[in-house]
């Protein structure tokens, strides 16, 4: 028998709990082994499926090892340390900024252009460059280096990076943030343009992982669910008298995907109301709306995606 396909998943938190969550929603329970602070779980449904809980953090680390074939966690944490991570679903929870921020007292000092010239200032008064405190490095290194800034230094933060320019360990920091009050509460602003990047809780693979068919096979099972859990929560189902399928499959020609059997179609939720009303005014009726909990498609895009990155690293070799 195969070795199993391995996924890993956030271990505390809101982004256990949020993930978890996500889980119940897409009909996927996840089953902990040795009580509520048990490390290891597995996937009701899904034989073949190990299932890790760890740290966010070590997560993107696991992803860029290869160590796992999927894994749960936030896109601030793949960007900095996941390597070549395959971004396969964007989640909609854990949502944070990373952000450059700079003290309030700095008046005039708005954006990195600012920052540029206090740093040259800061270099020729001292002889010493501009520190940056942070927990990530090669997301700042790109970011200031895409606004031309050279005249600085990283300070690896180990604790709580806001606190790093009160107690005068640095003079900026790069940090995440939720709504900002943390940052205000020390003393702290975003740049205007300091927004490095918009993060979100991801489902990533790694492509380098130790794959084959058994395990391509879970993933696409597992990802086709997820794919029609999205599909379920954006899409309304329409159904009305078969006799009047042809009036109103002209009238839904351009908003609708036709369902297989007579007398019915998918259509986007946002379209619903657009669809409603020229079906009225093609004199179909009456029209039943229900909202399915999943759709599911021959093609699964993510799995196809997995597949492609798959084939080409062996083809690589």
């Amino acid at each position: 028998m195969s070795e199993p396909l391995i996924i890993a998943l956030p271990s505390k938190g809101r982004l256990k709990e949020q993930t978890e969550a996500w889980l119940a929603d897409c009909g996927v329970a996840l089953k902990v082994s040795g009580g509520a602070r048990g490390y290891q779980a597995s996937l009701d449904g899904f034989d073949g499926v190990e299932v890790r809980l760890t740290a966010a953090a070590d997560i993107a680390a696991a992803l860029a090892a290869g160590e796992i074939h999927l894994g749960v966690t936030g896109e601030d944490l793949l960007a900095e340390d996941g390597g070549e991570a395959l971004l396969l679903q964007a989640l909609g929870f854990g949502r944070a900024d990373l952000v450059v921020a700079a003290p309030r007292s700095w008046i005039d000092v708005e954006t990195m252009a600012d920052v540029d010239d206090v740093a040259h200032d800061f270099l020729a008064r001292t002889g010493r460059r501009l520190r940056v405190a942070t927990k990530y490095a090669v997301q700042t290194r790109a970011f200031f280096a895409a606004h031309g800034l050279a005249d600085y230094r990283i300070v690896e933060s180990a604790g709580a990076t806001e606190g790093a320019p009160a107690a005068g360990a640095a003079e900026l920091i790069v940090d995440i943030t939720t709504t900002g009050a943390t940052l205000a509460a020390n003393g702290l602003k975003i740049l205007a343009d300091g927004l490095i990047l918009k993060s979100q809780a991801r489902l990533a693979a790694a492509p380098h992982a130790a794959w084959d068919a058994q395990r391509l096979a879970i993933a696409r099972r597992l990802l086709g669910v997820f794919e029609a859990r999205v599909r379920g929560r954006t899409t309304a189902s329409l159904a009305w008298p078969p006799a009047q399928d042809g009036a109103a499959r002209a009238a839904l020609e351009s908003l609708a995907k036709p369902g297989e059997r007579p007398g019915g179609a998918l259509v986007a939720r946002g379209d619903l109301f657009t669809a409603a009303e020229a079906l009225s005014a093609a004199s179909v009726g009456p029209v039943v709306v229900s909202e399915p909990a999943y759709v599911f498609e021959a093609a699964c895009a993510s799995a196809d995606r997995l597949d492609l990155e798959v084939g080409a690293r062996r083809a690589d070799g």
